[in-house]
């Protein structure tokens, strides 16, 4: 087993630094953070977001530039993660010394009107990420979006919506006041999950509802049979998309 200790200290195996230089990759391509930056991590708890948190402290090691990390973890009341978990995931943000703080709040708001699906799941989130972003004067928001997610949504939208278009690897709202980034959207998920075994990372996913049901979920093995027909499946389809050289964080 790896320790996170060990990866902050210096102690990185080869595969980790391709993986976290991967990252990069994402994030030079696409210019998303410079100097001085303060990006704020979404955290869900899960897989992705930790390993994107991982990444973008280890990258510092080597970079000739700095920027500022802090971390927020939206805990649905509803599905509330338990104090031992609360814990652990201290703990794994105080070694990676980036600022953590949990916002309660509940994950079926009146607004809903007892309506409830994951697009209505994920804009909530975001709109609380929104708000505390826009709070601390926060532009950039960092999430765990990996090359799987992007592949999934290609053949989701392109199957039951009829078009060709994915989520972007940078994002931006009201008119460049906030911008998304997807630093890992050049990383492949078996290679998070690989992460996540070796390395221990403290991963608290709460009981959805949705989960073993929803569209997405039965994407995945349709991916995974079409990558045995062609390994690069999941990078042909998302250069398939063309991403220009616009699409990137416009600096003032």
């Amino acid at each position: 087993m790896i320790s996170v200790e060990n990866l902050v200290e210096g102690d990185i195996p080869t595969w980790i630094r391709r993986f976290v230089k991967q990252t990069g990759r994402g994030i030079n391509r696409f210019k998303m953070i410079n100097q001085g930056d303060t990006v704020l991590l979404g955290i869900s708890g899960g897989k992705d977001s930790l390993a994107l948190a991982l990444a973008l402290s280890l990258r510092l090691k080597w970079l000739p530039i700095t920027y500022n990390l802090k971390a927020v973890m939206i805990n649905w009341r509803e599905y509330a993660i338990d104090a031992e978990e609360t814990q652990k995931l201290k703990d794994f943000f105080t070694v990676l010394n980036i600022p953590f703080e949990i916002i309660n709040a509940h994950m079926f708001p009146e607004s809903f009107k007892n309506s409830f699906n994951c697009y209505l799941c994920s804009r909530n989130r975001r709109r609380i990420l929104f708000e505390y972003a826009e709070k601390n004067n926060i532009s950039k928001i960092a999430l765990g979006h990996h090359l799987d997610d992007f592949t999934e949504t290609s053949i989701m939208n392109l199957c039951f919506r009829g078009n060709f278009s994915t989520m972007k690897p940078v994002q931006d709202f009201f008119k460049g006041k906030i911008y998304i980034l997807r630093p890992m959207c050049e990383v492949k998920e078996s290679v998070i999950q690989k992460l996540v075994k070796e390395c221990d990372l403290p991963v608290s996913v709460f009981n959805c509802p949705h989960k073993d049901t929803n569209i997405r979920s039965k994407i995945k093995p349709i991916i995974k049979q079409l990558s045995h027909i062609d390994k690069l499946t999941r990078e042909h389809i998302f250069a398939a998309h063309n991403f220009n050289d616009d699409l990137f964080v416009k600096n003032d």
